[in-house]
């Protein structure tokens, strides 16, 4: 559809122009009155396929189309899906219903640990525009011949792009299947951090920290534990002395304890 719209915005600039320059070189006009000729209802057509052309060729844009639909262009919805960190954004000067179109460069992790960098051109909404900041992480859809561009997952499938993040996460060494399979069959609580060590480790370029929390059970009873994670620079404010975590636990070993953080607080 994109492309059929486009070329008939083009067919009809071209062919607009050319009959009006055929018009003015070939109509027969008396001596004095050239201008006759090129001046006229003749204008009308070209004039409109000035206007109207821009203004196809801007909404047929890929963002434009998703922001319209909500949904990847074809090419895109069922191209693999990644993780995408930004690591800048400019705006592009266009815009929809006066949400600004950013381009946002990536780099982008795939499943089994490559990467790659590469943007997305995307429509935000004003409200929104502090989410897109360098750091934070999107699940992507790409095309493995070419990744100079991708593409937000507008798909909602959130088993597919949550399973691509905790893979590029183990891959990290930030998470393990074991704590994977703890968040998804353990109780979910509250915890209050009550200490917070950084042990000085790396991996990733996230730093070890050790995290005394006191959890709260769903039944109101509480009590502590403490567990050892590794966490994005960004994330460390989220698990300062006093902040409320989400975390699950396994009821029958209560040590077994996961972090249940935001990526994009």
């Amino acid at each position: 559809m994109k492309k059929l719209i486009r070329v008939a915005a083009l067919l009809f600039l071209f062919g607009s122009v050319g009959h009006y320059v055929w018009y003015g070189l070939t109509t027969p006009v008396d001596d004095g009155f050239e201008f006759v000729a090129w001046v006229g209802p003749q204008m009308v057509a070209p004039i409109l396929a000035f206007s109207l052309v821009p203004i196809a060729l801007a909404f047929t844009r890929d963002s434009v189309m998703s922001a319209l639909s909500g949904r990847n262009t074809a090419a895109y919805r069922s191209a693999p899906v990644g993780v995408g960190t930004v690591t800048g954004s400019r705006a592009t000067g266009m815009t929809l219903n006066d949400q600004p179109e950013l381009r946002v460069e990536l780099l982008v992790q795939r499943a089994d640990g490559t990467s790659f960098a590469s943007y997305a051109r995307m429509v935000v909404p004003v409200t929104d525009l502090p989410l897109v900041r360098p750091g934070a992480v999107f699940p992507v859809r790409y095309l493995p011949d070419r990744t100079d561009r991708v593409e937000l997952d507008l798909s909602g499938d959130v088993a597919t792009a949550q399973g691509a993040l905790n893979e590029v996460m183990i891959r990290q060494g930030v998470t393990t299947r074991e704590n994977l399979e703890i968040a998804e069959r353990g109780v979910a609580a509250q915890a209050v951090v009550r200490s917070l060590e950084v042990e000085g480790e790396l991996r990733g370029g996230n730093p070890k920290l050790a995290i005394g929390l006191a959890v709260t059970r769903p039944d109101g009873s509480m009590y502590t534990t403490s567990v050892e994670k590794y966490l994005p620079p960004r994330m460390v404010q989220q698990v300062q002395v006093g902040c409320v975590v989400g975390v699950c636990y396994l009821p029958e070993n209560e040590s077994a304890l996961v972090l249940t953080l935001p990526a994009n607080a």
